[in-house]
C-alpha cells in the first residue's frame, strides 16, 4: 500500500521470479492453442499447490494425461480450490513471470503461501499483442479497433480455458490487454480484476492531497501510444476523482517513443535519460505520482534513482489486489472459511 510520501518502486521485488508448488509438463500440440507456460513458451505448465507447499520434481505427461488432470476431482487439486487464480499471459513471458514474482512476494510478506494459480501463455497471443502496441506507435492513423475483434476473441478463448481449468478469478498482467478488458470480461461468471481499477483504488485509499491550491489530486500516466489511446488508465483514475495528466504530443514524439526505440536498440543509457525527462515533465505539472503503464519502461531506472519514489508500477497494485482476493476466498476442504 502507499504511505504519505508515495514511495513506490518500479523494480522487481527482491524475490525469486516465480514459484510453483508442483509442475506438470506436456508437449505443446499447436502454436494457436492455449499454452500454460512458466519458463519456456514451448511447454505447458499446470501448477498444483499442496498443503505442504513443497516443490516437487517436474514430470512429463502426454496430452491425454494433461487432459485427465483438468478433469480431476481430487480434493487436493488446485483446480478445486476456491482461491485459484487464472492468469492470462501478456506481451512476453518475462512480464508474466515478473507478475508471478510479485504474487509470491506480496503473499510472503505476511508469512502466507502463494495462492494456487494457473497460467495460460500463448506465444501467438504474445506476438499479436506486441504488434498491436508497436503498430500503434509507428502509425498514428491506425486505431486499436482495426485489430480489436481478433485479439478480443483470442483473449476470450484464454479466459474460457482458465475458467474450465478451475480458476475462480482472472487477471491479465499486461497493460495493452486491458484495451479489451470490457469485451473479454463480458459474460464472465467469476471476478475479473482490472489493473486500472486496482491502482486507482489504492491511490484513492492513500488520501493524497493536491500539490497546488485550488486543484484536484493529479496523477500522471506514462505509457505507449497504444495504451494511452485505449484510455483505460485515464477512465479508471477519473472515476475515482483524480485529474489525469498525460504527456503532450511533443513529449510523446521526442521523448517517450524515442525512449522505447532506444530500448529496442539496447541503448539503456539513452532510454534511461529519456525516461527521466518524461517523468520530470509530468512532475513539473504538479502530479502527485506517475503511473508507468508500460512493460518496456519497467526496470529502466536504477533502484536508487530518486525519481522512482514518485513512480508507480500498476502491476504491484494488481498483484496486491489478487492476493487480497485469494485470501478472502480461501477455504478448507469442508467448505468452511479459513
Amino acid at each position: 500500500m502507499f504511505d504519505g510520501s508515495i514511495s513506490m518502486s518500479l523494480q522487481t521485488p527482491n524475490c525469486p521470479p516465480f514459484v510453483l508448488s508442483t509442475v506438470y509438463i506436456n508437449k505443446t500440440l499447436s502454436r494457436t492453442r492455449p499454452i500454460l507456460s512458466a519458463v519456456v513458451q514451448s511447454t505447458s505448465l499446470l501448477g498444483q499447490s499442496h498443503e505442504s507447499g513443497s516443490l516437487h520434481e517436474s514430470r512429463k505427461f502426454p496430452g491425454s494425461a494433461a487432459a485427465s488432470l483438468l478433469r480431476s476431482k481430487s480434493p487436493d487439486s488446485l483446480l478445486n480450490q476456491a482461491n485459484t487464480i487464472g492468469i492470462i499471459g501478456g506481451v512476453s513471458v518475462s512480464s508474466t513471470l515478473n507478475f508471478l514474482g510479485k504474487l509470491v512476494w506480496y503473499s510472503a510478506k505476511d508469512a502466507e503461501e502463494c495462492p494456487p494459480f494457473v497460467v495460460c501463455n500463448d506465444p501467438a497471443l504474445n506476438e499479436e499483442l506486441f504488434h498491436a502496441s508497436v503498430h500503434s506507435l509507428k502509425s498514428k492513423t491506425v486505431q486499436l479497433d482495426h485489430i480489436r475483434g481478433a485479439l478480443s476473441q483470442n483473449l476470450r478463448h484464454k479466459r474460457a480455458f482458465l475458467e474450465h481449468a478451475g480458476a475462480r478469478c482472472i487477471v491479465m498482467p499486461c497493460h495493452i490487454s486491458h484495451a479489451w478488458h470490457g469485451d473479454v470480461s463480458e459474460g464472465c461468471s467469476i471476478p475479473f480484476l482490472h489493473v486500472g481499477e486496482c491502482v486507482a483504488k489504492e491511490l484513492k485509499e492513500a488520501k493524497l492531497k493536491p500539490l497546488e491550491a485550488g486543484s484536484g489530486v493529479r496523477i500522471g500516466v506514462l505509457a505507449t501510444d497504444a495504451a494511452l489511446s485505449a484510455g483505460f488508465y485515464q477512465e479508471k483514475l477519473q472515476n475515482q476523482g483524480f485529474e489525469v495528466v498525460l504527456p503532450d504530443k511533443a513529449t510523446m514524439e521526442h521523448v517517450i517513443i524515442p525512449a522505447i526505440e532506444a530500448l529496442n536498440h539496447r541503448d539503456m543509457e539513452g532510454a534511461r535519460n529519456l525516461l527521466r525527462i518524461g517523468i520530470q515533465l509530468l512532475l513539473v505539472r504538479a502530479v502527485n505520482a506517475v503511473i508507468i503503464g508500460s512493460d518496456e519502461m519497467q526496470g529502466v531506472l536504477p533502484k536508487d534513482d530518486p525519481l522512482l519514489k514518485k513512480c508507480i508500477d500498476p502491476m504491484d497494485a494488481l498483484a496486491r489486489s489478487t492476493v487480497t482476493w485469494a485470501r478472502s476466498n480461501k477455504k478448507i476442504r469442508n467448505g468452511v472459511f479459513k
